[in-house]
């Protein structure tokens, strides 16, 4: 697949870091997303660990490294604008993908932490945008989870949600309303909880994305 003018216009404009496969030959693009304090290309490193071929991985750059300024947990509002303006930012990019030949089912969205929070709402929010949703250490956005106003349907979605049970900035319980709200709108979604404590991705976290990645490839 040629790169067409769109797709390159738009990975100057957003200015997004690559690794893995080229676009112009890659079955699958997964858009990825750093951490508070983090960079594009720390979250680009996942490509070296993700042992999945045909693979593009994309990533933008948040500036000052965050998304939003206050913790995901407090209301939505003192996030603004600054939510909207990244949850805009994830869509022209989905969208100048799309231009270029990756569909629907040719995109996933991926992220730690704050990203993973981040890719995880606008999953919520934009039924039918992708195909599948990893979230290392995150959850929906918002003072409350279980009451989510969305209620398109997302049959078709695969997530993998990952996070230690201690995470000391992720609620267990938000991930597991998290789980619990995609899958009543139809997503098939996986979650682990570790018992370990921390903060980061282990290596079955690695295995359960690559089996993801893997499965949208086939």
């Amino acid at each position: 697949m040629a790169m067409t003018d769109a797709l390159t216009r738009m990975l100057a404009a957003q200015k997004l870091r690559l690794a893995g496969a080229p676009l112009e030959t890659a079955k699958l693009a997964v858009l990825c997303l750093h951490g508070r304090g983090a960079s594009a290309e720390d979250i680009l490193g996942i490509a070296q660990v993700l042992r999945v071929p045909d693979i593009a991985y994309v990533a933008p750059q948040a500036d000052g490294g965050a998304w939003y300024p206050r913790p995901f947990t407090e209301p939505v509002e003192a996030n603004e604008p600054y939510l909207s303006e990244a949850l805009k930012r994830i869509d022209k990019i989905l969208t100048g993908l799309g231009d270029g030949g990756f569909g629907r089912d040719r995109v996933a969205i991926a992220g730690f932490s704050q990203g993973a929070c981040l890719s995880l709402e606008y999953v919520a929010r934009n039924a039918g945008r992708v195909a599948g949703a990893i979230g290392f250490s995150g959850g929906l956005i918002g003072t409350d989870a279980a009451n989510r106003p969305e209620t398109s349907r997302l049959d078709g979605l695969a997530v993998f949600l990952g996070c230690s049970a201690e995470d000391p900035f992720i609620p267990a319980l938000r991930v597991r309303e998290t789980a619990a709200h995609l899958e009543d709108r139809g997503a098939k979604v996986k979650t682990t909880l570790y018992p370990q404590a921390g903060h980061g991705i282990n290596a079955d976290e690695i295995a359960e994305a690559e089996a993801l990645l893997a499965g949208l490839t086939a």
